[in-house]
């Protein structure tokens, strides 16, 4: 198995987490986004949108972090991970969706404009992440885990910019059920950090 990754990327870093969480051997391949390596023409063979993570494991080639979630845990984590009737599977899901675009657009967005320089309109990137931060700690002030009471892919998807978020000058201070949460994943068997994760 071989991953292709950035170190600095919170979509990269749930799929390490999640491989250690499986206890899954596999090669890392360095990109080195700074110097436009994902657009080169071998990269976009792999990924035509030039972007990381890519799995490779044997002949399936998987880009995007959310589909590779899937891929890992429906191949090698079983129902732990991603259980497969239609009600869970569907509130997984939904975290997913959220990840890929609430999370991505405003607490990702935001770390992307104070550690790449990404020019985007920040007050609103900071105002959408503190309105999603607080869905999730309503949301994680009845329960541990997202869904399921107990971790799934959907608390992988959502963890690293959720973790990351102090980096975009978003505190997490305010919301107490969030920060247990993130200490709850650290606490998982296997765990990992990233560069910005405590």
């Amino acid at each position: 198995m071989k991953l292709y990754d950035f170190p600095l990327s919170g979509n990269c870093h749930k799929v390490r987490l999640m491989l250690s969480l499986l206890q899954l051997d596999y090669d890392l391949v360095f990109v080195n986004l700074k110097e436009g390596e994902q657009k080169t023409a071998a990269f976009l063979q792999l990924n035509p949108l030039g972007q990381v993570p890519v799995l490779i494991d044997e002949e399936v080639v998987i880009c995007d972090s959310q589909a590779i979630l899937v891929y890992l845990a429906r191949r090698y984590g079983g129902e732990q991970w991603l259980p497969t009737d239609a009600k869970s599977m569907s509130q997984v899901m939904k975290w997913l969706s959220i990840t890929a675009n609430n999370i991505q657009n405003s607490i990702a967005a935001a770390r992307l404009h104070f550690l790449f320089n990404i020019q985007l309109d920040l007050d609103l990137a900071q105002q959408k992440a503190y309105q999603i931060l607080q869905i999730f700690n309503e949301h994680l002030s009845r329960r541990e885990w997202l869904e399921c009471s107990r971790p799934t892919i959907a608390d992988i998807a959502c963890f690293p910019y959720i973790a990351l978020a102090p980096q975009g000058k978003i505190s997490l201070d305010a919301y107490p059920h969030v920060t247990a949460w993130i200490n709850r994943i650290k606490d998982l068997p296997g765990y990992i950090s990233m560069p910005g994760i405590g």
